[in-house]
């Protein structure tokens, strides 16, 4: 039967109010980040922990001051709360209605009905039978779990632990004993083909760590997950995006997963705030979007990024850059010239400015700053520094451009910014034009050229009414070189272009390309083939070398010399995160 759990709020002095809510684990509490917030001097920050399961509703008091009562009586403890019965904590009366027993889930229907029933349970039901491309084995499976799951909350209430903060080690352990115990009462009425060990490590990883995402995490091959709702996890493996045969339970699954992830840093996704830029503890790249604004239930998208962090000799094996190319990188880095990474939404930006990071000598002071923390420097002298979003009220946010302002501050020898896309770019140029050469930052661009307009587009942003010649003449003097790189059809990055900016004539900026790629076609796989060759420019600063007491191979820029040593078409297939 349908039916809809609903929380009446009572004040002496007040309307009540009714909110419709969902099973889960509530905070109480006077505190702005409390899910339920009862704004009074007698209630404290974390007051209290309401628990809603389909069958029951337990209230336990957080050692608060002033107490919290059911029917007349203190709390001391965890107590479960009668559906006649009333909480009072302070002026108010919390009161849940709705509440029902449903009956024992049945194993597993043969086959989808045109019409399936809705386990009497306030939860969203999972979506069995939704995906013609379920097979019944896989519903058997979900509905196991589904068991499993419900009764290891009735024994172990991890969201209340977790609220109540205990130690992680603890609460793991906790859970895998407990989901063991069950599994072992269930084995008789397990289907065939469902081995025990794997169940338990389903659950053990949906209920505590990150699902049916743990297994593609560890999968070296997988370089970005794409969860479109419960039932629809996608992947990107060597550049191509495929479906997988993988799920969660239900969408409750999925926000618990996005809020493991975005806790531990600080940062929260509600109705209030629907969407969220995180990260995973390896510095992957995390985005999350939940109801109202996802139609088709909680979205997560991991951009992953190898545990080994790559180098300049992978890019060169992946087919990313030439020797060549690396070696003029690396002395434009060593020569401290400001360099700009610029290309579109996954063309491994990050990853290429992380590579370009490793040739910043050990001695400088290095500042990084971003939106959420990705990169990994192996320098001793490194000083990280992440944004901040608000907080529930909508204050406390800590920009880009408040970061790179204080980085100024901090005594920087170089200035790394995860990217700029606003007004943090007048700063960055400002920066750059007052002595902090050889910074480095990324930007999305379509082309070494629309760099220009979009920084010129970013400054303008910063509100400062400043005429284009002069942005223009900013940016000439503070951007020394462009490195471009593209995605490609068959999924593989490369650097397209390295271009140096040489000067400005009239309002225009001039620049020559050092390096290009040029695609020549396809080979029957699909995979792309071109070559890379220097366009015969050579660099401007090239005579300051000698005075840096360096040296360069002038025969890289030669076209000709290029032409007889690098005669490579066919690229490598794998992909950079």
């Amino acid at each position: 039967m349908e039916f809809t759990i609903h929380l009446e709020i009572r004040r002496p002095d007040r309307d009540p109010k009714t909110f419709e809510i969902e099973p889960g684990v509530y905070t109480v509490g006077s505190d702005p980040e409390c899910r339920i917030r009862l704004p009074h001097e007698e209630v404290d920050s974390r007051h209290a922990i309401l628990t809603i399961q389909p069958d029951s509703v337990w209230i336990e008091d957080l050692g608060s001051s002033a107490g919290t009562f059911v029917s007349g009586n203190r709390v001391r403890n965890r107590v479960a709360v009668k559906p006649q019965e009333e909480i009072h904590i302070g002026p108010f009366g919390l009161a849940v209605r709705g509440i029902s027993v449903p009956p024992p889930p049945a194993a597993a229907p043969a086959a989808p009905p045109p019409a399936p029933a809705r386990p009497a349970t306030a939860e969203r039901a999972p979506d069995v039978g939704a995906d013609p491309e379920q097979d019944t084995e896989t519903r058997k499976r979900q509905a196991v779990k589904q068991e499993i799951h419900r009764e290891l909350l009735a024994r172990l209430d991890i969201k209340r632990l977790t609220a109540a903060r205990i130690e992680r080690e603890d609460l793991n352990k906790r859970a895998k004993d407990t989901i063991t115990a069950i599994v072992h009462e269930v084995s008789s009425r397990l289907p065939s083909g469902i081995r025990e060990d794997e169940l338990i490590r389903e659950i053990y990883n949906e209920a505590v760590r990150l699902g049916p995402l743990e297994d593609l995490l560890e999968n070296e091959e997988v370089t970005e997950i794409m969860v479109n709702g419960p039932n629809s996890i996608y992947v990107e493996r060597k550049g191509r995006i495929e479906r997988t045969g993988m799920s969660f339970m239900d969408d409750s699954s999925v926000l618990a997963i996005i809020e493991r992830i975005v806790s531990p840093i600080g940062r929260r996704i509600d109705e209030s705030q629907p969407y969220v830029d995180a990260r995973l503890p390896d510095g992957s790249r995390v985005n999350a979007i939940i109801h109202p604004l996802s139609l088709v239930g909680p979205c997560l998208t991991i951009r992953k990024f190898s545990k080994t962090p790559f180098s300049d000799e992978d890019m060169i094996r992946f087919g990313t850059l030439t020797r060549d190319m690396a070696e003029f990188a690396r002395i434009c880095v060593l020569l401290r010239k400001n360099i700009i990474v610029s290309g579109g939404t996954g063309s491994g930006k990050t990853t290429l400015l992380n590579v370009l990071s490793a040739y910043l000598p050990p001695t400088d002071r290095i500042i990084t700053i971003e939106d959420a923390a990705e990169l990994r420097l192996n320098q001793d002298h490194v000083v990280r520094l992440e944004a901040r979003p608000p907080n529930i009220e909508g204050r406390g946010a800590i920009t880009i451009r408040d970061l790179v302002r204080n980085a100024l501050r901090m005594r920087p020898d170089r200035i790394v910014v995860g990217e700029c896309r606003g007004q943090e770019a007048l700063d960055m140029l400002q920066a750059m034009n007052t002595g902090h050469d050889g910074s480095l930052t990324t930007v999305h661009a379509n082309s070494p050229r629309d760099v220009i307009s979009r920084m010129e587009t970013m400054v303008l942003m910063a509100g400062m009414d400043l005429p284009v010649r002069a942005i223009r003449e900013q940016i000439t003097s503070a951007v020394d070189i462009i490195i471009h790189e593209s995605r490609m059809s068959d999924g593989s990055r490369k650097v397209v272009r390295i271009t140096e900016i040489v000067g400005q004539e009239g309002d225009q900026i001039t620049m020559q390309d050092i390096f290009e790629f040029t695609q020549t076609g396809l080979d029957a796989s699909g995979h792309v083939l071109g070559r890379f060759a220097p366009t015969g420019a050579v660099p401007t600063f090239v005579e300051d070398l000698a005075a840096k007491g360096m040296t360069i191979n002038r025969a890289m820029f030669d076209p000709r010399a290029a032409s007889a040593t690098d005669t490579r078409s066919a690229m490598p297939r794998a992909g950079l995160s």
